[in-house]
């Protein structure tokens, strides 16, 4: 355990005990392994138990991490200039959000669609969690000032979808498989019980899909480590699928395959957030410390092609919150010496700068049909 982490409460230390306890049952139920995906979706998402279902706080200054939306409403009213574009020729007019965290992307979404004159018809949230899905209704009640749009909680996916798919932060909570290539043997790295704590551990890896997309993957470098994550890959094929006219707008941290499996970044990407700080120990207060890995945004790309989508366009956050003319919007907050400016400004100024959100988030827009992307920069060429 890192010293310099804040310690949890004896509350949240008992939940933790419990999660565990849980997932100690699993092993034991599973002959003394389990694969690490399937480790990380009984932490994050066992009933009434995970991180994302068990009730703690997860967003904000009171919890483990702060996104995008969370800084500025700015934030929506960029994105809402591209999600304009993309409901342009559609004919619902719907938007379906996955995993819509405190509901203040819904929020800014809806109220600058509203001054937009775009209002979506029918504002869809596909949300596991019931306590993230009763913060989102309150947030929308409290601050969505627009009127007219239908908002609707989904238990699934809809069947069919005509308008826009926003993934802001959702891909990177998927469980991947972590995988081990080792004097040319492949191994799965999954989870066993040492001295009644979670410890790493390893076995052949005999699921023939994981091994291909791992094999075509990894560098020539023997020893190394990453992710590969078949279910996010399967999420954005089956979104696309049932896309019919319109565009999913994936907002996430990741790279380009080049770039996610270098040589030299032989340790993956697998970090965990607990209480606004960075760790690379998976097994540290289970349920209550969240975990990701970051996105190879090539991956989901050939997903959505595959689907019959088209890469519309590829950019840094940076360059892409720009293109949508976040500038603008802060330009219409107010003075340049109000209060409210020097906040906007603030937060505009992490989301764009290289050195914070710029430009290790990306932004992929996949698209059935003529939809123009607005990044300053397109970098699809990357991919």
């Amino acid at each position: 355990m890192a010293p310099e982490l804040p310690l949890p409460d004896d509350d949240a230390r008992a939940q933790s005990a419990r999660v565990a306890a849980y997932v100690h049952a699993e092993i034991a139920r599973a002959g003394g392994f389990i694969p690490f995906a399937q480790y990380m979706e009984l932490v994050l998402y066992a009933p009434g138990l995970g991180y994302y279902v068990g009730g703690a706080t997860k967003l904000g200054d009171a919890g483990d991490f702060v996104t995008a939306p969370e800084l500025t409403p700015l934030y929506g009213a960029a994105l809402a200039q591209q999600l304009d574009a993309v409901l342009a020729g559609s004919g619902e007019r719907t938007i379906l959000e996955l995993g819509a965290g405190s509901g203040a992307l819904a929020a800014s979404l809806l109220n600058a669609l509203a001054a937009r004159g775009r209002l979506p018809l029918r504002y869809l949230i596909l949300e596991p969690s019931p306590q993230l899905r009763a913060r989102q209704q309150a947030t929308l009640e409290a601050r969505a000032t627009a009127v007219g749009a239908r908002i609707e909680w989904l238990d699934r996916l809809p069947d069919t979808i005509d308008g826009a798919v926003v993934m802001n932060e959702v891909l990177d909570a998927i469980p991947p498989h972590v995988v081990v290539r080792r004097s040319g043997a492949w191994f799965e790295r999954g989870v066993s019980v040492v001295h009644e704590r979670f410890a790493w551990a390893e076995r052949p890896l005999d699921d023939a899909h994981v091994k291909a997309l791992a094999s075509t993957r990894f560098p020539e470098a023997d020893d190394y480590t990453s992710e590969v994550n078949p279910a996010a890959e399967a999420l954005v094929a089956t979104l696309g699928r049932r896309l019919n006219a319109g565009a999913l707008l994936i907002v996430d941290y990741g790279f380009p395959r080049r770039e996610y499996f270098h040589a030299q970044r032989t340790r993956g990407t697998l970090v965990g957030h607990y209480r606004h700080h960075v760790h690379d120990d998976p097994f540290l207060w289970p349920g209550l410390s969240d975990l990701t890995a970051h996105i190879d945004f090539t991956a989901i790309a050939e997903a959505g092609e595959r689907a019959g989508l088209h890469v519309a366009g590829f950019a840094t956050k940076a360059s892409f919150l720009l293109g949508c003319g976040i500038l603008d919007r802060l330009r219409d907050v107010g003075p340049p010496d109000s209060a409210d400016y020097i906040r906007a400004a603030a937060a505009v100024q992490k989301l764009v700068s290289p050195a914070e959100m710029g430009e290790l988030f990306k932004v992929l827009l996949l698209a059935r049909g003529d939809v123009p992307f607005l990044a300053v920069a397109d970098m699809t060429h990357r991919l």
